[in-house]
């Protein structure tokens, strides 16, 4: 039988849903050894590929978790300085009028090195979240998968790739947190510290512990829902190029042409993650600067409009961000030569039972 909760979850999917109904249900086919046989959404990852280890195996958790280190610690460092700009846009919007304005009163201010300010708890806290997202989404992603089976996994798949990537998020976000609120201090509040040594412990003695954390549910709710359009967006944009732009199958494109396709569809899906978690980016930049506020209050305070300031930045920064994550990650598995799932196709049970195939 079809999970009934989960068919009313994915009906209610922005994303898509199918527009037809089974009309029997078939058993489970039995193994020789009398157990269900499963099949992933990517079991048919690579037969014929020279793979170093087994889909879903530790060391394929292990390098994906690698990956997520390299693509998202190389990716937010590299991009620092506009980052700390549009901090700055977004907490002290009457000082800083625009992004050339901001760079230009930074340089001026703090020379060109007070743009690199953060740089260290930038690396440290977004490779931590790197290891937690990616790694921890392709645990998800296969153990939801065989929760489904492999028709439910493909007909559902966008939902699935939600749950996975929303799951990953919230271990993610309080790995980052400590991390994310000393990047704040430093780049929003001048003269507090210049460096992660001096400002972990001025931090600490002030507030405590909940000075690293204060910010964790803002994080959720900025990076959750941006986890979910990065993930989802980027998994059907993949599938719908290769179905309708890209010339020829999957399986007859080099690596080096794979990996473009990874990286566009990568940008599209950073355009439509800046938008989404815009608002609570804000809040976030503003709740680490000051203290004793609440993410209600804030709120409150910025308003309709304020929680868009920044946004150019932001959608700038983002959608190369996400780019060069996904071709990083993606290069990672080339390199160590993991297995690469095509874009899933419709198993041939489903195709008979929808009379697709004879």
């Amino acid at each position: 039988m079809y999970p009934t909760a989960l068919t009313q979850l994915a009906r209610a999917n922005p994303f898509s849903a199918p527009l037809f109904t089974l009309q029997k249900v078939e058993q489970p086919q039995q193994n020789l050894h009398g157990g269900q046989r499963t099949r992933r959404l990517a079991a048919a990852a690579t037969v014929d590929e020279d793979v170093s280890c087994e889909f879903g195996s530790s060391k394929y958790y292990a390098l994906c978790g690698f990956g997520g280190i390299l693509s998202c610690g190389i990716t937010h460092t590299a991009v620092v300085p506009l980052d700390l700009v549009k901090c700055r846009l977004q907490v002290n919007p009457d000082k800083y009028k625009s992004i050339g304005n901001g760079f230009s009163v930074t340089v001026r201010e703090d020379g060109v090195r007070g743009l690199a300010k953060g740089w260290a708890p930038t690396f440290i806290g977004y490779s931590m979240q790197g290891l937690c997202k990616f790694g921890f989404y392709e645990v998800f992603k296969i153990f939801y998968s065989d929760l489904l089976g492999e028709e439910n996994t493909y007909l559902w798949r966008t939902s699935l790739y939600l749950a996975a990537s929303a799951s990953a998020e919230f271990f993610a976000d309080i790995a980052l947190a400590p991390m994310e609120a000393a990047k704040v201090r430093i780049q929003t509040q001048p003269g507090y510290a210049n460096t992660l040594r001096e400002c972990a412990p001025k931090m600490f003695a002030e507030e405590g512990l909940w000075a690293f954390y204060k910010g964790v549910v803002p994080l959720w709710m900025r990076q959750i829902p941006y986890t979910m359009m990065k993930f989802a967006c980027f998994e059907r944009t993949v599938e719908m190029l290769y179905k309708y732009v890209v010339p020829k199958p999957r399986s007859e494109c080099s690596k080096p042409e794979q990996l473009v396709v990874t990286f566009v569809a990568g940008y599209i899906a950073g355009v439509f993650c800046a938008i989404v978690s815009h608002p609570a980016d804000s809040v976030v930049s503003v709740l680490n600067k000051e203290k004793g506020s609440t993410a209600f209050q804030v709120l409150k305070r910025l308003g309709p409009k304020g929680v868009w300031k920044g946004l150019v930045a932001r959608i700038i920064m983002i959608g190369t961000l996400t780019a060069l994550q996904w071709f990083i990650y993606d290069s990672v598995k080339v390199y160590f030569r993991l297995p690469r799932p095509p874009p899933p196709e419709m198993p041939e049970s489903l195709k008979k039972k929808l009379g697709l195939t004879d």
